[in-house]
């Protein structure tokens, strides 16, 4: 009989059903997981018990009430909830997604059977072992995700699982089962009627997954973002799923695959896209940043500095910087300024070997976080491989100069607006532009970050 290490909480929660006389099985991707030899993030039960059967059993300060109507109570047991669920089956989808009555059952295969996918319709207890009547160990075994019973049917009731179908299947780099496959791309359609907040949760656990650029549906794709285009255009979307695929796949770098996802719109229409998806702002404003700045002259300026070609000046900058403009210059000649005004040569501002990287990275850091330029070189070294070295140069610069808390934005010089007043610079516009020329005097190396010398330095720039 196979067996399974069942997490304590939730064998504490069995036994006491069992004890009271229901049934009782953990079920879904907990024993998934737990056969693939990996471990469960939640544990999910299942009972015979009706849900005030439940609330009678545990007692109203551990249950909470979550979905009574369709049979669900969250149990506290030990600092963790475990959802409790009765054995039910269900009825017509009339919306495609939820169904319109559930019917509690007292046989817990009747409840297997309304499930999604194989590997996720089995259950298991200790007393019985496990519990699995339409094979989902022996797909797990062939590395399969397979719809339980007639796929189309599967899909017709709820369309998310269509992209549950490919978020699962790459998760674990499983093949997909033919029909279900098949049922899929020729249902696609119906996602119209899933919410716009279901399919992003679904899009970017798949684009979590290790290798997800092969389990990007066009037929599905083409549903829900047809901006891309993809069975149009192929061979672009295939170049776009294996700069995708060439991303570290961590929870971090999620947003640097959605905008390589999203690059054949530009920052406008990903921006559009991402709405559309009922993204969060912070998601927004961080994949259209990278779709900036990968797509304009940071990528071009690193490649140029990979390959020795002539690349483009860094502009002076402050703390902010218009959005529509990158953190590099957009003609090859852009001086810089000294805080007096007076342009300075490429060698002048340069100083050192290597210094060239240094400016492009305090300039990144002046606008973005550390993790977002972690990102973008993540993003720039997928798109380009060939300035693969360039891209990990500019990031570990980031990474040195955060550690050594280099000043990079007009928060971090050693004066702010107050001493400059107090110094006689007069309040109102001039005294940001004497800020951030201060700012620009210190990433590029004319003055220290000391009060004295930047107090110095505003005075003479207040003189001219």
């Amino acid at each position: 009989m196979t067996t399974i290490k069942l997490d304590p909480g939730a064998a504490l929660l069995l036994d006491a059903l069992h004890g009271a006389g229901h049934a009782a099985y953990a079920v879904g991707g907990c024993v998934r997981d737990s056969l693939l030899g990996l471990a469960p993030h939640d544990w999910d039960l299942c009972t015979s018990a009706r849900p005030e059967q439940v609330m009678a059993l545990f007692g109203e300060e551990k249950c909470i009430p979550t979905g009574l109507q369709h049979g669900t109570v969250t149990v506290k047991q030990g600092g963790r909830l475990y959802e409790t669920t009765t054995f039910r089956t269900e009825g017509a989808y009339s919306d495609g997604r939820h169904p319109d009555a559930v019917c509690f059952v007292p046989d817990v295969r009747e409840d297997l059977a309304r499930r999604d996918f194989t590997i996720n319709a089995m259950a298991y207890s200790a007393e019985e072992g496990l519990i699995d009547p339409f094979g989902g160990r022996d797909d797990l075994a062939a590395h399969l995700v397979r719809a339980v019973g007639e796929p189309e049917r599967r899909f017709e009731e709820d369309a998310l699982r269509i992209l549950r179908l490919y978020r699962f299947a790459a998760r674990f780099g499983f093949a997909i089962d033919p029909a279900t496959g098949a049922a899929a791309r020729a249902l696609g359609p119906h996602l119209d009627c899933v919410s716009a907040e279901r399919i992003q949760e679904e899009l970017l656990k798949l684009l979590a997954a290790p290798r997800p650029g092969s389990y990007l549906e066009p037929a599905v794709l083409a549903v829900i973002l047809p901006e891309l285009e993809p069975e149009k255009q192929p061979e672009r979307f295939a170049e776009l799923c294996r700069t995708i695929d060439r991303i570290e796949p961590t929870a971090e770098n999620v947003p640097a695959r959605l905008a390589a996802l999203l690059c054949p719109l530009g920052e406008a229409g990903a921006r559009k896209a991402l709405r559309k998806l009922k993204c969060s702002n912070a998601l927004t404003d961080e994949v259209t940043a990278l779709e900036r700045e990968a797509g304009g002259s940071v990528g071009s300026f690193l490649l140029g500095h990979e390959t020795g070609h002539s690349i483009a000046r860094p502009i002076a900058c402050g703390n902010r910087v218009p959005p529509q403009r990158t953190v590099l210059g957009e003609t090859p000649d852009t001086p810089v300024q000294t805080p007096c005004g007076t342009p300075v040569s490429e060698e002048e501002a340069a100083g050192t070997p290597g210094s060239e990287m240094q400016l492009t990275a305090k300039r990144l850091l002046g606008r973005y976080e550390l993790p977002t330029i972690q990102r973008l070189t993540a993003l720039c070294s997928a798109r380009h491989p060939e300035g693969a070295e360039a891209f990990a140069a500019l990031r570990a610069e980031a990474e040195q100069l955060t550690a050594e808390n280099a000043c990079c934005r007009v928060s971090q010089l050693a004066v702010n607006g107050r001493d400059l007043m107090a110094a006689g610079v007069r309040p109102g516009p001039g005294l940001r532009q004497v800020l951030n020329a201060l700012l620009e005097a210190v990433i590029t190396g004319q003055t220290p970050n000391e009060k004295d010398a930047l107090l110095a330095a505003a005075a003479q720039f207040s003189a001219s």
